[in-house]
């Protein structure tokens, strides 16, 4: 199967997690296309000055892998900052958050799966 960018469920989400703006995530898949062992796979884009705020993953792990850009990064509760080609990785029972503070797009690809 081959899945085209054009069809693509994309979602705009307003203060995701308590972040700030509006995040642009574009889904590549769905859950049952991941055999209902994550739930979410695809690319996330963070606009100047918006994020994702600092939240705990219980029951999931998440990844990220920056495409594009610099982003400030809470790996529970120490920041750094990501470049393109940097993995993140927040197993289950940490948090995390992510914020683009520079004049350009931050893009990434998101994974959760299911601890």
């Amino acid at each position: 199967m081959v899945k085209k960018f054009k069809d693509f469920n994309t979602e705009l989400r307003e203060n995701m997690r308590g972040g700030d703006g509006t995040v642009v995530i574009s889904n590549f898949v769905t859950a049952d296309e991941l055999n209902n062992k994550g739930r979410l796979f695809g690319k996330i884009v963070l606009k100047p000055g918006c994020g994702i705020g600092f939240h705990v993953h219980e029951t999931d792990s998440e990844f990220f892998y920056i495409i594009k850009g610099t982003a400030v990064y809470d790996d529970n509760g120490t920041t750094t900052n990501v470049y393109a080609g940097d993995v993140t990785v927040t197993p289950a029972g940490t948090g995390h958050s992510i914020k683009n503070e520079s004049d350009e797009d931050v893009e990434l690809i998101a994974l959760i799966v299911y601890a």
